[in-house]
């Protein structure tokens, strides 16, 4: 099933999937495929950049939620709804956020292109991390991966993303779109 191309839909629905696997989520410190990082900062990671990147270039202010380390599943959860509440607002048709490495961006497309991707290839990490479903859609794997490949000197330049891994010639999308963002798609923890 393809997601949707609209920001605030593509969110719902990549929101979704991530919740169900914070949700399913049995050991917080469990090792996850970010070298360092345990199952809990993969939500930590994603509740924490969002808010500094939209108040930096934008009027818009997320809620503070719940500790991630007190509660990583009410953290995550105020802090979705949160964002889902900015996309599904009528208002930001008309907001634009202001980046000086990306200029003017519509902000429900900045929140799509930067975030709501990012919510997707952190799904892989959590679910790999927390033994859950790790699937993800194979249009978007494809489509993520065609939108980076382009610019991969100034991804990995951004410090962002890691060395890329190799993966077997014929891979399916996700599989190198996992290499190609720095993760081992034979990780385990």
């Amino acid at each position: 099933m393809a997601l949707p191309d609209e920001p605030a839909e593509r969110h719902r629905q990549i929101g979704r999937g991530f919740t169900e696997r914070v949700r399913g989520a049995q050991s917080w410190d469990a090792p996850a495929p970010v070298a360092g990082w345990t199952a809990r900062d993969v939500p930590r990671h994603l509740i924490e950049w969002l808010p500094a990147f939209l108040a930096g270039g934008s009027d818009v202010r997320l809620p503070a939620g719940p500790s991630v380390d007190d509660d990583p599943v009410a953290a995550w959860q105020a802090h979705c709804d949160a964002v889902q509440a900015v996309l599904d607002d009528p208002a930001t048709a008309g907001r634009v956020l202001t980046n000086p490495h990306l200029g003017e961006l519509p902000l429900d497309r900045a929140i799509d292109q930067f975030y709501t991707s990012d919510v997707f290839m952190h799904t892989w990490d959590l679910a790999r991390a927390t033994g859950q479903d790790e699937h993800l859609d194979p249009e978007f794997c494809a489509q993520l991966l065609a939108g980076m490949e382009p610019m991969e000197e100034i991804i990995r330049s951004s410090g962002q993303y890691g060395p890329a891994v190799p993966v077997k010639e014929g891979s399916d999308a996700q599989t190198r779109m996992l290499g190609f963002i720095g993760r081992d798609p034979e990780w385990t923890p």
